[in-house]
């Protein structure tokens, strides 16, 4: 790509010009006033470093582990519905990126490629997200696949048993394919990029769910189905049986709150993720940097502490390990990257991650990732309120 692209904004500007303004949106928004969507990210940029000099900074390490699996840096790609929306094959693309950036790749229950088509493109283990569904056949069948697939951690998002208001996607008439009325016809004739794409590929649709549910096959009838899919009664028994389930890691997705956070280590989970969907569920909810420390200091003893949410550069992945995560996820800053160039443009977004968090963790004093803790802000002994 250009190596004029030197941030994670550069790539969503080009983003914007290629994908079609349904699926941009779905990627760039949150639910209701987005009060939350806004403060995931700005929330980050009132945390100060304390910078330190005349140290060592040769010999640098971001190396860690996630999980129990060793990763190149402290990072993962966050489930995000809809990938292969804004590219063509994209979950394949972007598994394979942060396969050769060695970092873990997770792919969505509701992703249009499948568990098998990813499977079938990399040669590592990647991680698997579960929505709970109504059908629990169904909710075992994707379990049961993901492990034939070998996929090495499932993660269960609990914050999506009934659905934000998205006024965006409502607007949009967001679906997969897109529905081509006047407007949308009139929008992708000016993304001649993102339609030849579309029409190389097979996959332009729920593939997780199509052919796996009697009488699922079309736009119609998917849209009806997860409408009435996603399960309000999701409580902690429900969490059980899954753990019983799956054998393998298993992530709770969606804690806010520090009761949460400890019925969460009572599951037997080996981490949980601090997230409040990317702001795009209970809108109102806080940031989820500002309430990563007091949930760290309450369960980070017993659990790993992973978080998401507003994550835009690699000096936001510092601060977020610095306050007590030993991973942070990343959804929009690879879409990005995805919809400004494919594999490409995700290759891209990892290498400015990495070396933002690289130069960032030198000039704060310290040449290995694992040291890092909350000595190199601004305010640490109340971090929390520094928000």
């Amino acid at each position: 790509m250009n190596p004029s692209i030197t941030t994670i904004e550069d790539l969503r500007r080009i983003a914007r010009r290629r994908v079609p303004r349904m699926f941009y949106d779905y990627c760039d928004s949150g639910s209701w006033t987005e009060s939350t969507y806004r403060a995931n990210e700005s929330d980050f940029g009132r945390i100060q470093f304390r910078q330190r000099v005349a140290v060592d900074m040769t010999d640098r390490s971001l190396a860690t582990t996630m999980v129990g699996q060793p990763v190149a840096m402290p990072l993962a790609l966050a489930p995000t519905g809809m990938t292969g929306m804004q590219h063509a094959d994209g979950e394949i693309l972007a598994a394979r990126a942060a396969e050769a950036a060695g970092v873990p790749f997770t792919l969505s229950t509701m992703s249009i490629c499948s568990i098998e088509d990813v499977a079938g493109a990399v040669s590592k283990p990647f991680w698997f997200q579960l929505y709970f569904m109504r059908d629990r056949s169904f909710n075992d069948k994707l379990i049961d696949r993901a492990a034939a697939a070998g996929c090495s951690a499932l993660v269960l998002t609990l914050d999506l048993q009934i659905l934000g208001q998205r006024h965006k996607d409502i607007r949009n008439g967001l679906s997969a394919p897109p529905r081509l009325t006047p407007s949308t016809t009139i929008d992708l004739l000016t993304k001649p990029r993102w339609c030849w794409g579309m029409m190389r590929t097979k996959r332009r649709t729920f593939r997780n769910i199509v052919g796996h549910v009697e009488g699922v096959q079309d736009t119609r009838s998917i849209t009806a189905w997860t409408s009435q899919q996603f399960d309000p009664r999701l409580d902690w028994d429900d969490v059980a049986r899954i753990r019983d389930r799956w054998k393998g890691p298993l992530i709770l997705k969606g804690i806010l709150d520090v009761e949460d956070a400890v019925r969460a280590v009572g599951t037997g989970a080996e981490a949980l993720i601090v997230s409040n969907h990317g702001g795009r569920q209970l809108d109102g909810a806080p940031s989820s940097i500002a309430v990563l420390p007091e949930i760290a200091d309450a369960v980070g003893s017993r659990i790993e502490v992973l978080m998401d949410g507003g994550v835009r550069s690699g000096q936001d992945v510092l601060k977020a390990v610095a306050l007590g995560a030993k991973g942070v996820f990343i959804g929009r800053p690879f879409l990005y990257g995805l919809g400004a160039g494919g594999e490409a443009g995700v290759t891209r977004c990892l290498d400015i991650i990495r070396k933002e968090l690289d130069m960032t963790m030198a000039l704060c004093g310290h040449r290995n990732i694992l040291d890092i803790d909350r000595t190199i802000l601004r305010r640490s002994d109340n971090a929390a309120t520094a928000l």
